[in-house]
């Protein structure tokens, strides 16, 4: 009870001091917990979703996905003739059943031809208009859409875009583009996280999606009175036979959840790893504040053991403060947590994707996780300066605050720094030397985890090497206040050292993933000049396939020398070894195909791949199974028959565009694959006449006008896309590493903070002597800066190193420019001046306050 009484009695005669602490475990566990509480109620916002929608039985053609995707690689949903819903509603146990055709291939255009496609990335629906729909949706204007010129659209897509009945939109598909104006709007009864969903009458749909009445894409069934979703499925399933897919209600919403799901936990556990991150940077903060606090209550600590305290009682009085900051930190983290769930839920709102605050879902397990993590990461993050409390002996009451540093374990810690480092840096080494990217990757992981560790722990001795050069470049203008700021900082290199290392984490990360991003850029744009031979590349930038309307569009563009259609197809191939190669993919073009890119070759001329009944492997495909120029391969297309290919080319595999790659004719594909079976173009690539380049680029424009899905870009524009989704990655991955930041902001603060409560006496004999309050400020300011600086430049410096190795495995995969991106790196470092500045605005202006006298008498 003593130990608790004294450990409550400092903790609150501190509160001030653990505030920035206690800040750190709240954001950390805040940015735990709200991660848990955004995916699980996002989850339980597609579990209603998919519950409401589900109908008792549902039956789709064969080849539909279990997740029910409406796609296919030649633009029209997998169907099933009408006769499959009289058999269906013959089925004992059925009450209802309605079939209904829906499709995701599809985009739709306002009058304006602008793309109505949400940007959050969520599908766009067209379907047919049923009672099933209309369970799950309330037609709010107008009313359901009758006969091929009207259509019914959601109310979200409608808000979004500001559409209103009467207006006209188009509908582009694979059979084409059909016109017809909003009958109705309808909105949704349970959250819509985000589709823009249209309908058409069945007939339209049907007419408008597949191109031919009298055909559906799912038969919805609900089931008689006392009868079970198992048995109707049992029973709907004999009566339609075999080559069906049938699901229940559970099977379809399973399906669907584990679709959704995969997408979610990668989303999770991403945002978790940041927030370890954050907790890796609180801890350096953590042990900050008890280590100078414990030094600051020296001799109080020696006057408890004087009295009869022994080291385990003091001990638990640190650990037990240690506890209480913890708890007070998780529980507001909690809560804070729940707000910054909210939070993102709006700004996913605003991105389109729309969460209800109805559906916000905390589990149990979220607040028992949040508060475990944080009270054992402060308890676990104190046990070294407790640990230190409690070797304090009770002579320590007879000496000044502050005493020095164990000299046998700053020896230790060199030793071990030194070690952990070196083994770092040797694995790197082999990093670099790895013969494939997958062996080097497990020693660059190893080499990030000791190399960090290592400078961790090595800090407290680079300290004084580094603060010395970085002082006598930036400090020694100041004068005497700059000298006096440069001591500040080598007087605890142990508290400079783990101070600057809180900021090192983050910015090493920033460093390694800004020379990774723009080694890829660099990479990919040196790949370009040397292989891409074409002028324009269209294509979709969500995956979509281009509708035979849109190629048809780019071929009558003026200017053009030629046009190159590229698809990919599904195979299965056989080679001469016995052996079969499952779910392989061919890459079939026009034959001008090998002037668009300048593919290295190892054997023969890609051109020949594009002779009748021939292809081309990748030189890695062709070693595993003894492929020579002239072997045949046996090739079994998804959705056609089979043929035996004769290879013609062997490429290489050190190219980067196209990497992997094995080529065909689309002539050829055309003689095993049905027409209305043929996959659609995933890209299209046109070429200018001689000196027309800008001419047919503003002539290719105005003729895709009509088909906004897609993109015309010349190689400059898809250069800069390429730079622009990299870059939109890492700036996504620097927004979630600020918290990081953040918090070892907090660590610089609080570190000043308690440096100028330590220093109380001495700042006011300083001040009786002649120093202003301006030269103070001054000090300390300056004393901050240079502390964030050795932290970014050790983090820099790191990073750097780290993201080079990185680059030598890409090189391994053909991306072999090295690109160190100097403005961001050296903006970083200015920008970590600025931070040290700010973290000294409050211990600055509080130390400035002092009262002379109070602080020349305090003990």
């Amino acid at each position: 009870m003593t130990v608790l009484k004294t450990s409550m009695r400092n903790f609150f005669a501190h509160k001030g001091r653990m505030a920035l602490s206690a800040v750190a475990v709240l954001l950390s566990v805040a940015f735990v917990c709200g991660t848990l509480v955004f995916t699980d109620t996002m989850n339980t916002t597609f579990d209603k979703l998919f519950a409401a929608t589900s109908s008792d039985v549902t039956v789709s053609a064969q080849n539909a996905s279990d997740t029910g995707e409406t796609t296919s690689a030649n633009g029209r949903p997998p169907v099933m003739p009408d006769s499959v819903l009289t058999k269906v509603r013959a089925a004992a146990g059925v009450k209802s059943a309605e079939g209904s055709v829906f499709s995701t291939s599809v985009t739709v255009v306002d009058a304006d031809k602008d793309d109505l496609s949400p940007s959050s990335g969520a599908p766009t629906i067209v379907g047919s208009w049923s009672a099933n729909e209309a369970r799950t949706m309330k037609i709010t204007e107008g009313a359901a859409p009758q006969g091929p010129g009207q259509i019914m659209v959601d109310a979200d897509t409608a808000d979004h875009h500001g559409l209103k009945l009467g207006d006209e939109l188009g509908v582009i598909t694979a059979v084409g583009t059909h016109t017809s104006k909003i009958s109705g709007i309808a909105a949704f009864e349970v959250t819509n996280p985000g589709a823009a969903v249209f309908y058409y009458d069945t007939r339209t749909a049907q007419q408008t999606l597949v191109g031919k009445p009298g055909v559906f894409t799912n038969v919805s069934v609900t089931a008689a009175a006392g009868v079970s979703d198992d048995q109707l499925k049992k029973n709907v399933a004999a009566a339609i036979g075999g080559q069906y897919k049938v699901q229940t209600a559970k099977e379809a919403a399973d399906a669907n959840r584990k679709d959704v799901g995969a997408f979610l936990d990668v989303m999770k556990y991403a945002m978790l790893g940041f927030a370890g991150i954050a907790f890796l940077v609180g801890i350096f903060l953590i042990i900050n504040t008890f280590s100078m606090l414990v030094a600051q209550r020296t001799r109080e600590i020696g006057l408890m053991r004087a009295i009869g305290s022994s080291r385990k009682q003091v001990n638990r009085s640190v650990l037990a403060e240690a506890l209480l900051l913890g708890v007070v930190g998780s529980i507001l983290g909690v809560g804070a947590g729940v707000g910054i769930a909210v939070g993102l839920m709006k700004l996913m709102g605003m991105t389109g994707m729309n969460l209800s605050t109805d559906d916000l879902t905390v589990a149990w397990t979220t607040p028992v996780v949040g508060i475990a993590l944080g009270v054992i990461v402060t308890v676990l993050a104190a046990y070294l300066p407790a640990r230190r409390a409690g070797k304090v002996s009770p002579m320590a009451a007879l000496r000044d605050v502050g005493a020095p540093a164990d000299a046998k374990s700053g020896r230790i810690r060199a030793v071990v720094g030194a070690v952990l480092t070196a083994g770092g840096g040797l694995c790197l080494y082999l990093a670099t030397a790895a013969a494939k990217a997958s062996e080097g990757s497990l020693w660059l992981g190893l080499g990030v985890v000791l190399t960090l560790i290592g400078f961790v722990v090595i800090g407290p001795l680079l300290a004084g090497g580094v603060v010395r050069v970085l002082s006598a470049m930036l400090l020694r203008v100041f004068g005497p206040v700059g000298r006096m700021a440069e001591r500040n900082a080598l007087r605890n290199p142990r508290r400079t050292g783990a101070t600057g290392a809180a900021l090192m984490i983050g910015l090493a990360l920033v460093a390694c993933l800004s020379v990774v991003g723009s080694s890829m850029v660099a990479s990919a744009t040196d790949q370009l000049d040397k292989t891409v031979g074409t002028d324009f590349i269209i294509q979709n930038d969500r995956g979509q396939l281009i509708t035979p309307q849109a190629v048809q569009a780019v071929k009558a563009a003026p200017g053009l020398e030629r046009v190159t259609e590229y698809k990919i197809l599904d195979v299965d191939l056989k080679t001469p070894d016995g052996r079969t190669a499952k779910k392989e993919t061919l890459n079939a073009a026009d034959p001008s195909y090998a002037k668009d890119l300048n593919v290295e070759t190892v054997a023969g001329d890609l051109a020949d791949a594009y002779r009748p009944d021939s292809m081309s492997v990748f030189e890695g495909f062709a070693e595993a199974h003894g492929l020579k120029l002239g072997s045949k391969v046996d090739v079994a297309f998804k959705d056609g028959g089979r043929a035996a290919l004769t290879v013609r080319a062997i490429t290489s595999d050190e190219m980067v565009v196209d990497k992997g790659a094995m080529y065909v004719s689309i002539a050829t594909v055309a003689k095993y694959v049905p027409a209305d079976r043929m996959p659609l173009d995933t890209l299209v690539f046109a070429t200018a006449k001689e000196g027309q380049q800008d001419a047919a680029y503003k002539a290719l424009k105005s003729s895709m006008h009509a088909y906004p899905q897609y993109k015309v870009r010349d190689q400059t524009d898809y250069k800069q896309a390429l730079k622009d989704q990299i870059g939109q990655l890492l700036n996504l991955i620097y927004g979630l590493l600020a918290l990081a930041i953040i918090v070892a902001v907090l660590g610089v603060v609080n570190t000043l903070a308690l440096s100028v409560v330590e220093r109380t006496r001495e700042i006011g004999l300083m001040r009786a002597i002649g120093l202003s309050r301006r030269q103070l400020r001054r000090m300390i300011r300056l004393e901050s800066v240079v502390i964030a600086l050795f932290g970014a430049l050790l983090g820099l410096g790191l990073g750097m190193g780290w993201g080079a190795t990185a680059q030598q495995l890409l090189a391994l995969e053909g991306l072999k420019v090295l690109d160190i991106p100097w403005p961001t790196i050296i903006g970083v470092f200015l920008a970590s001046a600025f931070v040290g500045l700010f973290a000294a605005l409050i211990p600055a202006f509080r130390a400035g306050r002092m009262n002379v006298l109070n602080a020349i008498a305090t003990d």
